[in-house]
């Protein structure tokens, strides 16, 4: 079953999902597993790791998958992108900040490109920087944002604004999109499709270490919270205004609020942080997922991910509505 789009038919896919390019989680594997069973992939390209992307870009079998970048990390790292867009790739996605000093090259490549946004002032600026796709993230999202809107009602407001000012580009809903409802529910707000994170992390093709999904299964988005403390330690100079959502632990419990203290003792701590990593104790190790991990049940294949999202999104979408009682 699949839910024929705008993004369908300009990508030539068969589902309305895309792959959030996840550093490293979102590699060859499984960007191409999503696009084998008819989504998009997107390689997490992002802080601009030239060998890991050279080495994904020659793993990776199907022309239905692009590459996504943290746009500021590509200062002075310009010829990443360029041997990118050398690889025809099916999208160049960006976020975090401004995509007008990449978007000519990618323009002139002939490359989709797509533009991460947070609110409307972020939206009318991917507009104006020739964006083909504006991807709507809402707060619920893992991992970095702005934290500031929800889905809900930002995926609309942006709708609106493209329907007026650029009726071209395509829309697709980010944050908390984990099954059918969320689907179902971003292309009655009037997106096009669903950029996809926390449900694949999730997923068996993902470069995730399995004991990190079975404790993110038994919790739910409450035990999720924003925080700056892993940019802190993993020592990543994220703009102050962005903070990343993660699974709530004794490290984030310890630290949080704390940040100056932090890194006054920056040294013994991320010597303690990366042990923890090594030894997947997550009590202090970073798992970056949004608050869609409590509708998450189990670890799936990608194929059947996007199966059964697609199949609930229709069946939810072609339902007859029930009757409305008469009022007395």
């Amino acid at each position: 079953m699949s839910l024929t789009t705008r993004l369908t038919q300009n990508f030539g896919i068969e589902h309305s999902i895309v792959l959030a390019p996840m550093d490293y989680v979102s590699d060859a594997r499984l960007a191409g597993a999503v696009a084998a069973a008819g989504g998009l992939g997107l390689l997490g390209g992002g802080y601009v790791d030239e060998a890991w992307i050279r080495s994904q870009f020659d793993a990776v079998a199907s022309e239905s998958v692009g590459c996504g970048f943290i746009t500021w990390t590509l200062k002075g790292n310009e010829h990443v992108l360029d041997h990118v867009l050398e690889r025809r790739p099916a999208a160049i996605f960006l976020s975090f900040a401004d995509p007008a000093p990449y978007a000519p090259a990618i323009r002139t490549a002939g490359v989709p490109l797509i533009c991460q946004v947070h609110n409307l002032e972020q939206a009318r600026r991917a507009i104006d920087c020739g964006a083909n796709v504006v991807a709507a993230q809402g707060g619920e999202a893992g991992g970095h944002g702005l934290g500031t809107r929800s889905t809900f009602t930002l995926v609309p407001e942006i709708a609106d604004l493209l329907n007026e000012r650029a009726p071209e580009v395509l829309l697709v809903a980010a944050g908390g999109v984990s099954d059918g409802r969320g689907l179902a529910a971003a292309l009655t707000l009037g997106a096009d499709g669903v950029l996809v994170g926390t449900r694949f992390w999730a997923a068996h093709e993902a470069a995730i270490p399995r004991a990190a999904q079975q404790r993110a299964l038994e919790l739910s988005g409450d035990h999720t919270i924003r925080q700056r403390v892993y940019d802190v330690v993993r020592g990543k100079n994220w703009p102050a205004q962005y903070t990343g959502r993660v699974l709530h632990n004794d490290f984030v419990r310890q630290w949080n609020g704390s940040e100056t203290a932090l890194r006054e003792n920056i040294s013994a701590t991320r010597e303690r942080f990366h042990a923890a990593v090594e030894a997947e104790d997550y009590d202090t190790a970073n798992m970056i997922v949004g608050e869609g991990i409590g509708q998450i049940t189990s670890v799936q294949s990608a194929a059947e991910i996007i199966g059964d999202m697609s199949a609930d999104a229709e069946a939810i979408l072609t339902r007859r509505a029930p009757a409305l009682a008469p009022s007395n």
